[in-house]
């Protein structure tokens, strides 16, 4: 295990206080009006379905005298949330929430008459990192229900706070130091829906996903790389969900593929970018808030961890990875130079790019220039100069690998 990882476990225990005393001051989700409601049924049924900003545990117990159902969380904001947009159906008379204790939140729906808890699950999306809770509940005989207030009905849980099945998260993956080959995640930007930029007949998804390809078999024959793509064909992938392949596939470098075009003016030449140090500290807030916790860092659990300690883990891996990004991206304007003659004057830059955002894969953007520019729309489209240019890559990604490697040995002894 490399030193960084080893910091962030010991970070985790450390910091989990930290964690308590954060959630009694803030909310870790907040709860999102579209896509949450609650309706009745013909049958007297009511659904009750609520759109959360992540996963959080919750429980859901129902209490007598009035007949209510009661909802709490660890926990949710409810800012905006009111009544009259929430509630659909007259079997819901009132509704009232907020935090009844610090670090906890509750939601409370008085019924119209005595209902029982049918099913309660929660559900995340693994690609966004958002959660829907979703109750459905059904008439009962008063006795019944007198019988059952007070137990927690999400199936099985008892005294525990409940969340989804713990996601599997990736084995923390050791720095290459030689001894195998680097694995490679090459991102052809945009897709599907996002054509990217276009100009004349040409898009820079398509263009882009064919020369990954290109560039993907090369890296491939060499030998000394394990390579794969985040998208094969034509479809739709979302920022962080590039970034997510990226991690299942075990990813030791990330290089997202791009080409730019501009509306007015002109310019041309290929451009290196890594995220910038003013984007970082965004970078780490946002993934903190709105991705899926078990794929934040490869294998560190962050599920029980606020955002607080979420962005204190990522900061520390970026120590390490950040200066891997920096030199990977000098290598790469110098192989791109000696391979294909002129680049830009300013070939390195760095920005707030969401792609590059992943906190312990060292991440680089390459724009091959601007479809906008006839001498580079020539170049993107000519199979030997891609060829060219795919070769000095394919030579940066030597250089930067063998000196990656020796100072991880270095770092290990």
């Amino acid at each position: 295990m490399s030193r960084v990882f080893a910091i962030l476990l010991l970070a985790v225990t450390c910091f989990g206080p930290i964690a308590a005393q954060a959630q009694q001051l803030q909310a870790l989700a907040r709860l999102e009006m579209a896509g949450s409601g609650v309706t009745g049924r013909a049958s007297g049924d009511v659904d009750i379905t609520l759109k959360l900003t992540q996963a959080v545990p919750y429980r859901v117990f129902t209490l007598d005298k009035p007949t209510r159902l009661v909802i709490d969380f660890r926990e949710v904001d409810f800012t905006g949330v009111t009544k009259e947009a929430l509630i659909r159906t007259d079997l819901i008379a009132e509704m009232r929430f907020g935090v009844f204790r610090p670090g906890w939140s509750r939601l409370v729906l008085e019924m119209s008459h005595p209902m029982q808890v049918y099913e309660a699950a929660m559900e995340t999306d693994p690609a966004v990192g958002d959660a829907l809770v979703r109750i459905r509940m059904t008439p009962q005989d008063a006795a019944l229900f007198a019988a059952q207030v007070g137990k927690d009905h999400r199936g099985g849980a008892d005294d525990v706070w409940a969340l989804p099945a713990p996601v599997e998260t990736a084995p923390a993956k050791t720095r290459p130091m030689g001894e195998r080959r680097v694995v490679v995640a090459l991102d052809p930007g945009h897709g599907g829906i996002d054509p990217g930029a276009e100009y004349q007949q040409y898009f820079e998804a398509d263009l882009m996903l064919k020369l990954a390809r290109e560039m993907k078999e090369a890296l491939i024959v060499s030998g000394r790389y394990e390579v794969f793509l985040t998208r094969e064909e034509d479809v739709f992938l979302s920022l962080q969900g590039r970034i997510t392949k990226a991690r299942i596939g075990g990813a030791d470098v990330f290089l997202s593929l791009h080409a730019d075009a501009l509306a007015q003016g002109t310019a041309s030449g290929t451009t290196v970018y890594t995220l910038s140090d003013l984007a970082s500290d965004a970078a780490a807030q946002n993934l903190a808030e709105s991705h899926e916790r078990s794929d934040l860092l490869a294998g560190v659990d962050l599920g029980e961890q606020d955002d607080l300690v979420a962005t204190i883990l990522m900061d520390l891996a970026r120590i390490e990875t950040m200066p891997r990004s920096e030199k990977l991206a000098d290598a790469i304007v110098l192989g791109i130079a000696d391979a294909v003659g002129k680049i830009r004057s300013r070939p390195r830059l760095s920005a707030g790019f969401s792609v590059l955002k992943a906190p312990d894969i060292p991440s680089v953007l390459v724009e091959f220039g601007f479809m906008s520019n006839p001498k580079d729309l020539a170049n993107l489209a000519n199979p030997a100069w891609r060829t060219r240019a795919i070769h000095g890559i394919l030579n940066a990604l030597d250089r930067w690998s063998l000196q990656d490697a020796a100072e991880a040995r270095l770092l290990r002894q």
